[in-house]
């Protein structure tokens, strides 16, 4: 008995480092449908108040796949899947709102359980919900008209904070409504990215009914990079091909769009949150952007960031002058490098119509942290996305630094070789080389 004592004492002196770092932090959490149903549902609400009462900011997401389908069967609609969407006709909605609001009512009913003698007694936790979505149109892709299958548009996410800032545990449905009044039916995955990246959460939590993450050798990956992840997922045939990565495919774009760590946790495993955030080896798979310095998609918040480094370069006239509301405009395809919350490099990927090509331009990198090969690693990265979108070759213009394009792969070429559109819109006066890279997919 003395022994099981000090190896609580042990244990929990162990876990005090983490209950501090995780104290106050916001973390989003993707709770699929199906765990509505599974006998681990309790423990996993139960895991969930835990974290809620050890002062960490909690927003839920829930999904409703299996009740949904059950809606639509116990009502003998007919249901669509294209490209892994369900497509959602009007006269299916009801069902759908329905379904939803099955799975969110015994979520809130699991989070308001109070029995002496269980796990939740005296918790008293406060779940607010609201329109925090707006939403519009998936619309039609490749002849399929998705109909009232919406994607995210905008996220309130001043309302959410105000939530969690009173201490309220945050549970949103995988519903947005438009700006006409509609209601849309939205992927819960979609949703949870959405709000993690725009209320700068400090981590994304993705449940997952899927197995663990491993390749087809068995071997289980408890950390990834955020180019790892990116490679493991593009390599599909090294994959055990039962398991979908769903919950990975999340973790990466929650990454990718600025959330620092990201976590696939099993559903079925009791208490794999708690391992996975409280102790030093956990239980699942890690996607994490390096902090230090890291490269991801650039966003709006950073348009003040680019701004700083490429003005000077502008009154040199090495890049083309840009406005800050062009700027604004543009900024979704623009990559920026990032050291400890300041902009240090940046690129941007122009696509050019009809010519499967893209063109590199603004790559900048602030003085300070010029010459460490920073400008490749931006390319490089820049690269792979004009390989994810088909494009076979990567076109540069530049007025002084050819010589380093031609290191990086280019070759110089005519502006009469631009491809149409981009040759008509080539500044005489600037006199710019044109340089141009071939991509292999």
């Amino acid at each position: 008995m003395q022994q099981t004592s000090n190896q609580y004492v042990q244990w929990f002196r162990q876990t005090s480092p983490y209950i501090n770092s995780h104290r106050n932090k916001t973390i989003v959490v993707m709770l699929p449908g199906d765990c509505i149903e599974q006998d681990n549902f309790p423990n996993i609400i139960n895991d969930l108040a835990l974290l809620n009462g050890l002062g960490v900011k909690l927003v839920v997401v829930h999904g409703a796949r299996t009740q949904i389908e059950r809606a639509l069967q116990s009502s003998k609609a007919q249901s669509q899947i294209y490209d892994g969407v369900r497509v959602t006709p009007r006269e299916n909605l009801v069902d759908v709102m329905k379904a939803m609001g099955e799975a969110r009512f015994a979520i809130e009913a699991a989070f308001s359980s109070g029995l002496p003698e269980s796990p939740m007694y005296g918790a008293k936790i406060k779940v607010r919900s609201g329109n925090f979505v707006t939403a519009m149109p998936r619309g039609v892709i490749d002849g399929v008209d998705f109909q009232l299958t919406g994607k995210v548009r905008s996220v309130d996410s001043q309302a959410i904070k105000v939530l969690l800032d009173e201490h309220s545990l945050t549970l949103v449905s995988p519903l947005g409504y438009s700006l006409t009044g509609e209601a849309f039916n939205l992927s819960f995955a979609d949703v949870a990215i959405h709000i993690a990246t725009a209320i700068g959460a400090d981590k994304l939590i993705a449940y997952n009914d899927d197995g663990p993450i491993i390749d087809n050798t068995d071997k289980q990956f408890r950390e990834l990079t955020l180019l790892q992840c990116e490679r493991f997922l593009l390599e599909q045939h090294h994959h055990n091909q039962s398991n979908t990565y769903f919950a990975l495919r999340a973790c990466y774009k929650a990454c990718d769009g600025g959330v620092a760590r990201a976590h696939v946790v099993s559903a079925q495993e009791d208490g794999a949150l708690l391992k996975e955030l409280y102790t030093r080896d956990g239980s699942g798979t890690m996607v994490y952007r390096d902090s230090y310095e890291t490269i991801r998609r650039a966003r709006i918040e950073d348009v003040v960031g680019i701004l700083n480094l490429i003005e000077p370069l502008e009154q040199k006239g090495i890049l083309v002058k840009r406005s800050r509301e062009r700027l604004e405009t543009e900024i979704g395809l623009f990559t920026v490098m990032e050291k400890d919350n300041l902009i240090v490099g940046c690129a941007a990927l122009y696509p050019i119509d009809n010519a499967q090509a893209g063109e590199l331009a603004c790559v900048a990198i602030q003085k300070d942290y010029q010459g460490g090969g920073r400008a490749a690693k931006l390319l490089t990265h820049v690269e792979r996305q004009a390989s994810k979108l088909k494009m076979k070759k990567l076109y540069a213009l530049t007025t002084q630094t050819a010589h380093w394009f031609i290191e990086q792969g280019f070759t110089e070429t005519d502006a009469d070789n631009l491809p149409g559109k981009r040759q008509l819109l080539y500044n005489l006066q600037r006199l710019s080389k044109v340089l141009v890279k071939e991509l292999k997919n």
